[in-house]
């Protein structure tokens, strides 16, 4: 994956939510390439509305798809692991253009998450758009309060 920005990471100013580690090139505090909520809206949006095992009737999620992320580090590869706050973690394909991963929510509904809701991010994929985001498999790749990113050699 050849990285999305030429330059390194501007430094958060923001909380930070997620942390990048691994096979990345662009960094921005020592090994690490850390994010606030607006640094990853600044990469783009994606916006959807999707039913899901864990909310009521159809939601709205937005945030940048989980390749644009990668991207911007300078991914050197799609597979990874991802770590909640509870220290769930699972072992996933970040996906291709040809079949996208998850999206990185930093909103549902509109509104930023807390961790009460699932956030400060939430993978996820848009179910209701295609049978392929409808397994086991992609809903337990669809972790909540994600935290950590850990890029595979």
């Amino acid at each position: 994956m050849a990285p999305a920005l030429a330059s390194a990471l501007d430094a958060p100013t923001g909380e930070v939510v997620l942390t990048i580690t691994g096979n990345i090139t662009e960094k921005n505090n020592g090994d690490q390439a850390d994010f606030d909520i607006a640094m990853l809206e600044a990469l783009g949006v994606q916006n959807f509305e999707t039913t899901t095992n864990w909310t009521e009737g159809k939601t709205a999620f937005s945030g940048p798809t989980l390749l644009t992320v990668l991207k911007a580090v300078g991914a050197g590869s799609t597979k990874m692991s991802a770590t909640a706050l509870n220290d769930y973690t699972i072992q996933m394909d970040a996906g291709t253009d040809d079949f996208p991963g998850p999206v990185i929510a930093t909103k549902l509904n509109g509104e930023e998450m807390s961790v009460r809701t699932k956030g400060p991010l939430w993978l996820v994929y848009p179910y209701d758009l295609d049978q392929k985001f409808q397994n086991e498999l992609i809903f337990s790749n669809s972790i909540w309060q994600l935290r950590s990113i850990e890029v595979a050699n």
